[in-house]
């Protein structure tokens, strides 16, 4: 084991000095999260009064369709919305820290240390001239203050880790040189590498194919185990969200629909949509002539009505629906819907 390395349970917070979130707290907290978009045609909220808390060890899933704002979400809690974006609204606390508040040097030490992302596309992510292991090494050395050599030794250290076969020669390689499989595992790698304690997954299996998604998914929760990290994992896939989420948040016109334990969300789905997702998955074992689908399309971010942003597509339809945001409610333990006519 590299000198570098810092066990996980004693890492502290680069701005409180904290070593983790008061025990039963919390060690995320997201508050009426609100990011706006500033377009010609006008203002437009992708993120809208979102709010939600992963626990120490817990992965939070965040599901829904394309253009629901489950990556900006996440963008913003990095601070990484750039013009015409900005986030008008909320409060992000984590272990100890207000997010939101602190200076952009300061959020240049969290970004990183405390709380790391996987990106969807490691091609765009990864700086195509330098090497994978010039990378990793610069983001060590910057958060670690340590040597080269010692930088050096933990990259491959990680490489090693997550997976990826000689990882000496592979830390001279570029990005270009790996295939898309080892890409990402060369993302997570330098995710990891300084030990955060809040990783943000943004749909990392996306471009992969079957196995190598299945490689990648077992990876990300091998480590969260061993590191005991929370993660916030985003995908559109619900068989995906079943097998890694210990909780959902279900997001639609970048708002939410509904918020509970995985098995509950998928035995007792109470808000339409989410109904309606759940029942457009293909089934293991059952044959069907045409797959079930939600009638009708995601409204474009400037058309999204002025009530229930589904209500154009609910079958589940009230007066109030089309005139009123419906407000979070709470159905049961640490379940909750924002529908005026749940299931």
């Amino acid at each position: 084991m590299s000198t570098t390395h810092v066990p996980h349970n004693s890492k502290q917070n680069t701005i409180s000095g904290k070593t983790d979130a008061p025990i039963g707290s919390p060690l995320v907290s997201v508050e009426n999260l609100e990011t706006t978009f500033y377009l010609k045609s006008g203002p437009f909220r992708a993120v809208n009064n979102i709010s939600y808390q992963i626990h120490k060890g817990e992965t939070l899933g965040i599901v829904g369709e394309s253009g629901c704002g489950k990556s900006v979400t996440s963008f913003s809690l990095m601070r990484l919305i750039e013009r015409p974006g900005k986030i008008t609204r909320g409060k992000f606390n984590l272990a100890g820290t207000d997010v939101f508040a602190v200076s952009e040097k300061e959020m240049e030490e969290i970004r990183g240390s405390s709380m790391a992302m996987i990106f969807q596309e490691p091609m765009t992510a990864l700086n195509p001239v330098l090497t994978i292991g010039f990378q990793i090494d610069e983001q060590i050395i910057k958060h670690k203050k340590c040597s080269t050599k010692e930088a050096r030794e933990r990259s491959i250290e990680m490489l090693k880790l997550v997976g990826i076969p000689s990882p000496e020669s592979r830390y001279e390689n570029y990005p270009h040189q790996l295939s898309g499989g080892m890409r990402q595992r060369a993302m997570i790698a330098m995710a990891l590498s300084c030990d955060p304690s809040f990783l943000i997954a943004d749909e990392p299996t996306t471009a992969l194919d079957v196995t190598i998604q299945a490689q990648i998914l077992e990876l990300i929760q091998k480590i969260q185990s061993q590191f005991h990290m929370s993660v916030q994992f985003i995908t559109h896939d619900l068989g995906v969200i079943s097998e890694v989420s210990d909780k959902v948040l279900v997001m639609y016109g970048g708002q939410m629909c509904e918020k509970a334990p995985t098995h509950i969300l998928f035995s007792q789905p109470k808000h339409p949509y989410t109904a309606a997702l759940i029942e457009s998955r293909p089934k293991l074992g059952h044959r069907a002539s045409r797959l079930k689908t939600i009638e009708g399309s995601v409204p474009a971010p400037h058309e999204l009505p002025a009530g229930c942003p589904f209500v154009n597509r609910c079958s589940r339809v009230k007066t109030e629906c089309a005139h009123q945001k419906p407000m979070p409610v709470v159905v049961g333990p640490d379940h909750s819907v924002a529908c005026f006519n749940p299931l």
